[in-house]
């Protein structure tokens, strides 16, 4: 608990300092504690440190875990969304980080029609334009989002982005910098159905500088809980 209790004072330090360097508030910046592999115990235990917003990349695993962890906490899918997963997704997430294409759209627009939910979802940019991973082309992402924001039982909340991995950094400064450009030009075409709220980016490698170039949430998770075993 000594351990968890001092990772976390460092990391919201970290989000302090970061913030005061972009000339914001760190009650600005929503911190996301990434619970992939974690046994639900420890994570009861970082919501009872104050921990509210919490990062699924599975859905079956999230599963197992919602019904037990108690406390004023929103859980956040951060990993890839498969259409069969849906169904539960929307039941168990407050929001889906990963919206990544037109059909993963209409599937969530049609399972959370059934239910008459609104589903909040941010927008998953591939900013380094990487085969290996999932996500929008930032050149697409406009065209994209019009399309996304005339589903009536979907509301896109803004952005999410995870680039290049580069042991320095400051190597991914640009892509950070290039998402924050991308986030601030769809939030003046006040796109109806959208509201440019999120921006998130930035993980326990580099997110002190994703906070610098303009990210409000960022997703930690060896940070706060350790390396995975």
């Amino acid at each position: 608990m000594e351990t968890l209790e001092q990772n976390i004072a460092i990391v919201k330090s970290k989000i302090g300092e970061a913030a005061a360097k972009s000339g914001r508030s760190p009650e600005e910046i929503h911190l996301v504690a990434v619970t992939k592999t974690v046994p639900p115990e420890t994570v009861q235990k970082a919501v009872n440190l104050g921990i509210t917003l919490l990062g699924e990349n599975r859905v079956q695993e999230a599963g197992k875990k919602v019904d037990i962890v108690r406390g004023n906490v929103q859980w956040h899918l951060i990993g890839h969304l498969q259409k069969n997963k849906v169904k539960p997704a929307i039941k168990l997430f407050s929001m889906i980080q990963s919206l990544d294409s037109l059909g993963l759209a209409e599937e969530i627009e049609k399972r959370a029609g059934e239910i008459r939910r609104v589903m909040d979802v941010l927008i998953q940019i591939n900013i380094g334009r990487e085969e290996t991973k999932a996500g929008i082309d930032a050149d697409d992402a406009v065209e994209f989002i019009k399309k996304v924001s005339q589903l009536p039982h979907i509301k896109i909340k803004g952005l999410m982005a995870i680039p290049p991995f580069k042991e320095d950094p400051e190597e991914v400064r640009y892509y950070f910098r290039k998402m924050n450009d991308i986030f601030q030009n769809i939030k003046m075409m006040q796109i109806e159905n959208v509201e440019m709220n999120f921006l998130s980016m930035g993980m326990t490698h580099d997110f002190g500088i994703a906070i610098e170039e303009g990210s409000n949430m960022v997703r930690i998770g060896t940070g706060i809980f350790g390396k995975r075993k």
